[in-house]
């Protein structure tokens, strides 16, 4: 069976905590490791270890099969992959029970075939073992302020491979929706849920914000400044951040850190001889910062438990949306102001295409936005949250 380890720091070459594929002989598999240290270290193509990481999930799922069905890796072919595919459509996660998303499982092809692709560059294959075809687009965009940013050829080439997706636009949360997901978080996710809906924090970016983080406001105005800049030290891709909090949250914050998360440090402290706390702003019930897999877990049982469909990642959204709504309003009075643009910035995103998915969003759900708007920057403050 396949395994992943992480490299130790200290190692010429090799960036700490750098994912390292080892087969059933605990041997490292050379091809995998030889692809994923170069997207790592060579300048001008080195990428984020948030994204290796996933390279390697995607490529430690392809080798764990090839090794199952023993199967030398440079003898595979279109058929191989596509039967490979066809499992993950066919079969659930082993890891959630759930059948696979149609993205999920591209993903993981898309992955696959650019690995064989490297492969084929560097001589380790003779043939790439699928195919591209031509595929026209059919013109059916309507025309507006957004047409410039659409630059796709006429026809582009796809892999044969890939299945084909439904778009599945996000939506925002009702207010009622909110509120019934706040009485279903206990501390601290009940305050990590304000922070992603206020400011559209990612989890990676909520698991790594630290104590000393949180700006100190006990001479602000919240007249003069209700909201508060705040540099992120942990991004996607580290491309350098500043979300802007509220400062009633950042003030339940300060409450959070000096009354539940020093209570529970003391705790730690007394019953954990030797026990250090992190200097991670959030902790969980052990004392220990709270973990990626954690919050992901904290946030699907709140929102089975409420009765909605959804992940943490639907509070971004919501922040998203309701944003874009408000900036909108602005730029009725103030032309210079570039709604969508903003908004890409306060998300983090590499290319204001990713963002502009969230314009058609609004126009479905103008509506429920307006509500939205209201609760998120404090005229619909959940009880006791004021």
């Amino acid at each position: 069976m396949v395994s992943i380890v992480r490299a130790v720091p200290g190692v010429e070459g090799i960036p700490a905590g750098f994912p390292i594929l080892l087969d059933a002989q605990m041997s490292i598999v050379e091809p995998a490791f030889g692809y994923l240290i170069e997207l790592a270290t060579i300048p001008g193509r080195s990428h984020a270890m948030e994204t290796l990481r996933t390279y390697s999930e995607h490529l430690h799922d392809w080798f764990d099969s090839l090794e199952q069905s023993e199967l030398d890796w440079r003898l595979a072919d279109e058929g191989t992959i596509a039967g490979y595919r066809n499992r993950m459509l066919a079969t659930p996660s082993p890891h959630t029970g759930r059948p696979y998303a149609r993205s999920t499982v591209n993903d993981r092809i898309r992955t696959v075939c650019r690995f064989y692709t490297w492969a084929h560059r560097r001589g380790l294959i003779e043939a790439l073992p699928f195919d591209y075809v031509e595929v026209s687009l059919r013109s059916v965009r309507r025309q507006g302020m957004l047409a410039h940013l659409h630059h796709r050829p006429a026809t582009v080439m796809a892999n044969t491979l890939t299945v084909s997706e439904v778009e599945r636009l996000p939506r925002p949360l009702r207010v009622d929706q909110l509120q019934s997901l706040f009485q279903h978080l206990s501390s601290p996710y009940d305050l990590i849920a304000e922070w992603a809906l206020a400011t559209g924090m990612r989890r990676k970016e909520l698991c790594g914000l630290q104590l000393h983080q949180v700006p100190d406001v006990a001479h602000v105005d919240i007249d003069v400044d209700p909201l508060v800049g705040m540099p992120l030290t942990v991004t996607k891709g580290d491309r350098p951040r500043t979300v802007y909090p509220p400062l009633r949250l950042i003030d339940r914050t300060h409450w959070y850190a000096g009354e539940q998360r020093a209570a529970l440090v003391k705790l730690r402290r007394r019953t954990r001889p030797g026990y250090r706390p992190s200097s991670a702003l959030f902790l969980n019930s052990n004392g220990d910062p709270v973990s990626r897999a954690r919050f992901s877990a904290a946030f699907s049982t709140a929102f089975q438990a409420a009765g909605l469909t959804g992940s943490g990642h639907w509070l971004r959204h919501t922040f998203a949306m309701t944003m874009l709504v408000r900036l909108q309003k602005q730029a009725a009075t103030t032309p210079d102001l570039n709604p969508l643009k903003i908004v890409q910035v306060l998300l983090g995103h590499a290319s204001i295409q990713s963002t502009a998915i969230y314009l058609r969003c609004v126009e479905l759900h103008a509506d429920t936005l307006a509500e939205s708007l209201a609760y998120l920057y404090g005229e619909l403050v959940p009880h006791g949250r004021a």
